[in-house]
């Protein structure tokens, strides 16, 4: 299993937390989402190495965005 973080701005509560599950949950490969408000903290868990710019494509769907990295 690989486990992926990304850190997401814009969620503000339990909503913004489902939405974002929600999202990512159909990208492929995904089996597992967990998502945090409070820490602003997205880990996706995939049998392979997952898509990032899917993910981040996910999460912007959702209406949020993910910290790039410099």
């Amino acid at each position: 299993m690989a486990t992926t973080q990304f850190q997401v701005t814009g969620m503000t509560c339990g909503h913004c937390e489902m939405s974002v599950r929600e999202e990512v949950q159909e990208v492929a490969g995904v089996t597992g989402v967990q998502v945090s408000h409070q820490t602003g903290q997205l880990s996706v868990t995939s049998a392979e190495p997952v898509d990032k710019a899917a993910v981040i494509a996910a999460v912007e769907e959702a209406g949020y965005q993910v910290v790039r990295s410099a």
